[in-house]
């Protein structure tokens, strides 16, 4: 497609998203106010729910991009993505109004993510891959939920989806996947939208329905580039912050006989913005390491996918490092 095509579909994203977030936060001020307790990391009310621009943006933009690429190229699997992550940032948007219990949010995110795959990419028709959509769908719900756990500080969610769908999806359309670029590439724009209102000082939060529309929206995207012959290896690899923080604070939390679920502070992300670093601090520091880490990273992954579990261990491996220093040397607090 011509580069006027992927332009004016970004800013029309961008513009869209932050409209739509204006829109949104005359509503929550009124219905969905957060107001600070002795776990948050802010300091005054503010409005969450303005994941619904994100969503809305992303899932409105898609059917454009359908549209512009070869029929071939839009197959069931890729309209179930996109229902999919319309289920989950619907069951976010609940979750907002009307906190549900952790286990039918788990439960519903696992039913949803199992007929996804079972039904577009693995196939109930094959039995001996029937473990391959129980291990994927708890990978699925793992990432929408690292990413509502990490989704705690100001513009640090946007920030690093902006990162990783830019840089993923360029990757994804220089190896020929329009499609999976392309969505990538509509997420980061309704992102940076959403960012305009959601920078240091954040006047609006994307609360769970935007955390677990991004969460979903990435989870879809891994699964449909190891679908489509592409090495999901990039994504993994940008995502390499979230997934490290989100993971190791949950172990070190259930070895500590904690409950993991429960709202706490003591994520690195969180105790470098109780140290004094601040929220945008926080934010420039993940795009930073996007660049200087997770760019590189990712392309060797992309031109090289038989380096790509190398490369993604090599991420892991930099981030838990960094983890551990500002965990230990910070100590932690609930």
């Amino acid at each position: 497609m011509r580069m006027s095509f992927w332009v004016a579909l970004g800013l029309f994203g961008v513009l869209a998203s932050a409209l739509l977030t204006a829109g949104v936060l005359r509503w929550a001020r009124r219905v969905a106010l957060d107001v600070p307790n002795e776990r948050s990391l802010h300091t005054v009310p503010t409005p969450r729910g303005g994941g619904i621009a994100i969503a809305a943006t992303q899932l409105g933009l898609l059917p454009v991009l359908f549209a512009a690429l070869p029929e071939a190229e839009v197959g069931s699997p890729v309209l179930a993505g996109w229902l999919c992550v319309l289920l989950l940032a619907s069951l976010g948007l609940v979750d907002d109004l009307r906190p549900l219990p952790a286990k039918y949010r788990l439960l519903a995110q696992l039913v949803i993510f199992g007929l996804f795959l079972g039904a577009a990419v693995f196939g109930f028709d094959k039995p001996l891959l029937i473990g391959g959509v129980v291990l994927g769908a708890l990978a699925m719900t793992w990432l929408v939920n690292l990413y509502n756990f990490m989704d705690g500080s100001d513009g640090l969610a946007a920030t690093q989806a902006i990162l990783t769908g830019t840089i993923g999806g360029i990757l994804a359309c220089l190896q020929g996947d329009e499609l999976v670029g392309g969505w990538a590439l509509i997420i980061a724009a309704a992102s940076a939208g959403f960012l305009v209102w959601n920078k240091a000082p954040a006047r609006i939060f994307m609360g769970d329905a935007g955390s677990y529309c991004l969460g979903a929206g990435f989870a879809v995207l891994i699964a449909l580039s190891g679908a489509r012959g592409l090495p999901p290896w990039p994504f993994l690899i940008l995502l390499a912050p979230f997934i490290v923080d989100a993971t190791l604070t949950l172990l070190r939390r259930m070895l500590a006989g904690e409950v993991w679920y429960a709202a706490h502070r003591t994520h690195a992300y969180q105790r470098l913005v109780q140290s004094g670093r601040g929220h945008a601090w926080v934010a420039r520091a993940c795009a930073l390491d996007g660049v200087l880490v997770g760019a590189p990273l990712a392309w060797l992954a992309s031109v090289r996918p038989a380096l790509g579990l190398v490369c993604f261990g090599l991420a892991g491996l930099l981030h838990a490092a960094v983890w551990w220093r500002i965990t230990s040397r910070l100590g932690v607090t609930a």
